[in-house]
């Protein structure tokens, strides 16, 4: 599912920077170009994300015990570079512009051509949003976010277009595109910010660090007390440590039968957890561990 849905990405990519430079060469538009431009960025990111997808899909080896998933971040994180690149030269093409504006040709037409790749862009925008959401992978959303950040700068350029068209003042189409490309900028700050935290194992939010270890005080029973929790997240799984404290008394093969519960329970509940349990005697339990009810 998330290879065929990065595939059809590249090839709607495609298809939106025919359509978009098309609408350019109809216009002339500097704005125009700048909304063509991101879109050639998309190509490059949607290829690069199916190429992560595809590493990432690989299973674990000798060299990667742990598996390829943080293949995802690395094109989630070219992605936002790439985004920065394109800002920085719609930028320059709009001052150009500013410097020296022209009037713009075949509006009408161009605006038509342009409507119909934003169109497609939200549509297919939303359903890799969805797919990448239940997949849980960050590739995906990543270009999700990408073609919606780029529904907006379309709709913005769209809006400055026709400004010009019914204002007769030119110098609304570079600064059209000098807005586009703060936002753009914008954007590629933020993937690149979130692969980041990623990359450097950022823990699960406060929501599921609280389902886990309420699951755990409900489904531990036998055992004393649960700390240390850590979580970290690698594509599409989570993965949890914890200590868990039993009585001293308790058997290795009835601690054992405690921790395969607990992990059979939390990988059903929180599907994609890789959950490895440090099992304690009573003599270690914490004041602020999890007491097991």
């Amino acid at each position: 599912m998330a290879l065929r849905s990065a595939f059809l990405s590249v090839l709607l990519s495609v298809i939106v920077v025919a359509l978009k430079g098309g609408a350019y060469l109809l216009t002339g538009s500097v704005a125009l170009f700048s909304d063509a431009l991101e879109s050639v960025i998309n190509v490059v990111a949607a290829g690069a994300a199916l190429a992560a997808l595809w590493v990432a899909s690989r299973p674990a080896d000798a060299e990667h015990p742990y598996g390829h998933q943080k293949a995802e971040y690395f094109s989630a994180m070219l992605e936002g570079a790439l985004i920065v690149a394109a800002s920085l030269t719609i930028m320059y093409s709009a001052a150009q512009a500013l410097q020296h504006p022209k009037p713009l040709e075949s509006l009408g037409l161009g605006v038509a051509v342009s409507s119909v790749a934003t169109l497609l862009n939200w549509a297919y925008g939303q359903y890799l949003l969805r797919v990448g959401k239940r997949l849980q992978s960050p590739a995906l959303m990543a270009d999700g976010h990408h073609l919606l950040s780029d529904v907006v700068t379309s709709v913005g350029v769209l809006i400055g277009v026709g400004l010009v068209k019914l204002t007769g003042w030119h110098a609304l189409d570079p600064i059209a595109a000098v807005l586009v490309a703060l936002y753009v900028l914008w954007v590629g700050y933020k993937l690149v910010a979130n692969s980041l935290n990623s990359l450097l194992d950022e823990a699960a939010s406060p929501e599921v660090q609280q389902q886990l270890k309420t699951l755990v005080s409900q489904q531990a029973e036998g055992a004393l007390e649960a700390h240390d929790f850590r979580t970290r997240y690698a594509g599409s799984i989570t993965f949890i440590d914890f200590h868990l404290v039993v009585p001293g008394t308790m058997t290795v093969e009835a601690a054992h039968a405690i921790c395969d519960r607990l992990e059979a329970s939390i990988e059903q509940q929180m599907p994609g957890s890789e959950v490895t349990i440090h099992v304690e005697p009573e003599a270690n339990a914490k004041q602020h561990g999890i007491i097991v009810l």
